[in-house]
């Protein structure tokens, strides 16, 4: 079973943009649907924060808690179709950080649930 990491918008969760959290990423997951192309074990479930400046060391830690280094890391759907998007980050840039500090490839999406 393929191990993944999820990034999801903490604003957008606060804020009530639609998104209640983590359960429609978990369910696409554990069901292999939506940008998962087969069921998958979350290894854990980051918020990033405004302006995102922790969420390289926080990935870090979470990896080292969690002694495990995921298969792919999945940008939930929240952070990658936000609208108004984020201020301080474009998904794919991040994506790039994501992708350059761990050498784990980065999926843009999670799910299709509306």
């Amino acid at each position: 079973m393929k191990k993944v990491g999820i990034v999801g918008c903490g604003a957008y969760m606060d804020d009530g943009y639609g998104c209640p959290g983590e359960w429609r990423c978990y369910k696409a997951a554990a069901l292999g649907e939506g940008k998962f192309d087969e069921s998958s074990q979350v290894a854990f479930f980051m918020r990033c924060e405004c302006p995102g400046r922790t969420l390289i060391p926080n990935m870090k830690m979470a990896m080292k808690l969690s002694d495990m280094k995921p298969d792919a890391i999945h940008m939930s759907t929240c952070m990658v179709k936000a609208q108004p998007g984020c201020p301080y980050y474009k998904p794919e840039d991040m994506a790039k950080m994501i992708e350059s500090n761990f050498g784990i490839p980065v999926i843009m999406g999670t799910h299709e649930y509306v």
